[in-house]
């Protein structure tokens, strides 16, 4: 780890007061002038540090930019996460592929500040813009069989939707299998992906993306998505990304420990909105009018059509007026 890096590191853990240029450079083992020039270095990344005479130098409350330091001081000690951030990937679930093929272990976490190519389920897009959202994948290594996956996918909703309520008050709801809502507007969606050895029927690896609208994009959502789309907070509120991303790490590793218990079946089910709704569903390349009346112990959507015919839908996309 370099200097900048490591003063990042420093200014990360002492957000709340100023740390002298003397007290850092003795505590990084730099001179001062290093100090001043790893201080240029990360303004011009676009951290906002403040510097003022006879105090010294500190974080700005207002920056926002994703870090690994940041996210990282935020997590508990001994947690299993070696987190990267890229100012621009194509998506950060490729970028995890790629290592996780190269060996990379369970834990390992890209974030970016944007994407080119961000990927959304069924061949969507996820729209990506810079400084406005969370966009990460955690690469993981689970010791269970592929037609458990999904448990992965419904886990990390939980925690999304939990970690959106601890950072910023708002009520976070899920919308079967994988997107979060506040106030009937999409805020996050979750992308599981994985590769499977065909003799074992178990995982190679799993990448778990999640990709969250933290603030509205400069210049708005794209008409596509206008009507659906939504963010947490309004632009000019509190800097929150790195907390998030931390609140949704922890929470997520939490349930993915003790995942084959599925006991966060519960909470998962309290808050999936589709629930007695009547709903359009799109599965196996035809689309149906039901009412979605429960999930099964495995997370399927119990669906009744209308001739009173009850199915479990494994897989699929189902939307009320509202999502």
């Amino acid at each position: 780890m370099g200097t900048r890096e490591r003063l990042l590191r420093l200014l990360e853990d002492n957000r709340d007061r100023y740390l002298s240029g003397e007290k850092m450079a003795a505590q990084l083992g730099v001179s001062r002038n290093a100090v001043w020039k790893a201080v240029n270095a990360l303004r011009a990344e676009g951290y906002c540090i403040d510097a003022v005479t006879n105090r010294g130098y500190a974080l700005s409350q207002e920056s926002d930019l994703l870090s690994p330091q940041a996210i990282e001081s935020r997590l508990p000690p001994g947690h299993p996460f070696s987190v990267s951030v890229r100012k621009q990937v194509d998506s950060t679930n490729e970028e995890a592929r790629r290592r996780a093929l190269e060996g990379a272990p369970e834990g390992t976490v890209v974030a970016a500040e944007s994407q080119t190519a961000g990927k959304g389920r069924q061949g969507k897009r996820f729209f990506s813009p810079s400084e406005s959202g969370v966009y990460l994948s955690v690469v993981l290594r689970p010791e269970t069989t592929a037609e458990r996956g999904q448990l992965i996918t419904c886990g990390a909703a939980v925690a999304c939707a939990q970690a959106i309520e601890r950072v910023t008050g708002r009520k976070a709801l899920i919308k079967w299998v994988n997107d979060i809502y506040c106030d009937g507007r999409k805020v996050a969606g979750i992308l599981t992906e994985g590769a499977v050895d065909m003799e074992s029927g178990r995982f190679d690896y799993v990448v778990l993306g999640i990709g969250v609208n933290v603030k509205p994009p400069s210049g708005g959502f794209p008409e596509s998505i206008a009507g659906t789309a939504g963010a947490l907070l309004d632009n000019g509120q509190p800097a929150v990304r790195n907390e998030l991303a931390a609140e949704m790490l922890q929470g997520f590793w939490s349930l993915y420990e003790r995942l084959p218990t599925c006991d966060f079946h519960d909470e998962y089910r309290r808050r999936c909105f589709l629930l007695g709704e009547h709903v359009v569903v799109s599965h196996a390349g035809s689309r149906v009018r039901a009412r979605a009346v429960d999930l099964t112990d495995d997370f399927k959507l119990v669906i009744e059509l209308p001739s009173g015919e009850r199915r479990e839908l494994p897989c699929g996309e189902a939307s009320t007026s509202r999502a």
